[in-house]
């Protein structure tokens, strides 16, 4: 019989996989659904085109400043509560959005709206790791990454095809009933661990929340062509925040981070491997919907539907790689997939000035089966290294470090864009050519990404195999 401090018991786990994933899914999803929308948004809200990115941005970086906080706090009081408190939030938020009537407003729904996917998003991965057993970690982790991948992926297929028949404000309003039905079901389905009482460190929140805020406005003002000074003062502010939160951690007996997870290498290389990677899906996911429909001429709703055949290869990939995870080195699976995401990244930077839709598909499933491949055992690696008690402060990193990754890959996407002259925001979008050379760059920065993520990976094997000489 396994008790709940080893997973729930067999048939109360799958209620609690179906709530929880309800919750990733509108999370993630909402990282990414508006983009495909921004010019419509602009056009409807009659605002400068431009100005529409921050419709995207004060989500991101809302949700960036408060998944390191929401996970030691979950650590300290229980994960169901900064669940269902999150869910609370962003069901809200997502209400304010499809309520909005100006940009202003639609900007500060979606800040608020940001907090609240942080809320779900800091404390997932450690609740599918107290709803299953030790023993099956990867096959729940890799549900997690199917769930959290796929979502991310499927982004600007599903904001196409809501645009196509309904309004944007719809983007946001199909959260809402979705959300107050999680929200309900959350207390009753979900494990109801407490967290170990520490006190948290609210100086240490105050501290890193504008540090990664002020790194992410530095990245896009340099995108936009700030002025060089304004991002260099943004950036050493940024860099002072997080020395003096690091030499804070260091000297608390409970900090709200834990960087003694750090000193084990499994865990540091497995959070390296996740940046180089996440960073390698931020740039493609950008870059693509756009040079499908600036360079190749798509329709929103055919753009989205190029990148289904993606998340479609993680849904089948994801699961099965969680499972083999649990039987063979989950660093050789990663290394792996990373290898194959890389050279189908690379692909689809080599696509024809007008490619067949099958010349898209193909390469498309081959970095959906590489990122597949990569993500569940990876993810294992990680929380499976980590002490159970700090399963929320390592959630919180993992979820940090691919939202940080994310966001790095669009401010790189920006930058190549800025640097080209091309500003996609107010082109309008019908076949051209003029942005497909900084796209097909962006996508073989992505594929340099992964392949420098898949040499971080290899080194994990090189221990590997040491430690079998040793034994």
């Amino acid at each position: 019989m396994e008790s709940e401090a080893d997973g729930l018991p067999p048939d109360r786990r799958w209620p609690a996989v179906v709530v929880l994933s309800i919750g990733i899914v509108l999370a993630v999803l909402d990282t990414s659904i508006a983009n495909v929308a921004l010019p419509t948004i602009g056009r409807e809200l009659h605002t400068d085109a431009a100005l529409t990115i921050w419709v995207v941005n004060a989500f991101q970086i809302s949700v960036v400043i408060t998944l390191l906080p929401f996970s030691a706090l979950g650590d300290s009081i229980g994960y169901r509560r900064i669940y269902s408190g999150g869910l609370a939030v962003f069901t809200l938020g997502s209400l304010s959005c499809a309520l909005s009537h100006s940009l202003p407003q639609l900007i500060a729904s979606r800040a608020f709206q940001g907090i609240g996917a942080a809320g779900i998003m800091s404390v997932a991965p450690a609740l599918f790791r107290n709803i299953f057993p030790n023993r099956l970690l990867g096959q729940a982790l890799g549900l997690s990454a199917l769930v959290v991948a796929s979502s991310s992926a499927a982004g600007p297929t599903v904001g196409g095809a809501i645009l196509a028949v309904l309004p944007w404000p719809w983007l946001f309003a199909v959260n809402v009933p979705l959300g107050i039905l999680d929200f309900l079901l959350a207390p009753r389905l979900l494990p109801s661990k407490t967290g170990h009482g520490h006190p948290f460190d609210v100086p240490s929140a105050l501290l890193s929340g504008p540090a990664i805020a002020l790194l992410i406005v530095a990245l896009d003002g340099f995108a936009h062509r700030n002025p060089p000074l304004v991002t260099a003062l943004l950036l050493a502010v940024s860099a002072m925040l997080i020395f003096v939160f690091i030499r804070r951690q260091v000297a608390l007996e409970h900090p709200m981070l834990r960087l003694e997870l750090f000193r084990i290498e499994r865990f540091s290389l497995a959070a390296a491997t996740s940046l180089g990677s996440f960073t390698a899906q931020g740039l493609a996911v950008v870059a693509l919907p756009f040079l499908y429909q600036v360079a190749f001429g798509y329709t929103p709703l055919a753009a989205g539907l190029l990148l289904t055949p993606w998340p479609i290869t993680i849904v089948v990939i994801a699961p099965l790689a969680g499972h083999l995870a649990d039987r063979y080195p989950p660093p050789l699976l990663a290394t792996g997939g990373l290898a194959v995401f890389s050279g189908g990244l690379a692909l689809l930077a080599l696509l024809p000035a007008h490619p067949a839709t099958a010349d898209i598909v193909w390469r498309s499933i081959a970095c959906g089966a590489g990122f597949g491949f990569f993500q569940a055992p990876n993810n294992r690696e990680l929380m499976g290294s980590a002490p159970r008690i700090y399963s929320g402060n390592a959630s919180g990193i993992l979820a940090t470090v691919r939202i940080t990754g994310q966001s790095l890959g669009a401010a790189i996407v920006a930058v190549v864009l800025g640097t080209a002259g091309a500003s996609l925001l107010t082109h309008s979008l019908h076949g051209s050519t003029e942005f497909e050379v900084p796209l097909r760059l962006a996508l073989w920065i992505a594929s340099a990404f992964a392949g420098t993520a898949a040499l971080v990976s290899a080194f994990r094997l090189r221990a590997l195999r040491s430690v079998r000489a040793s034994g």
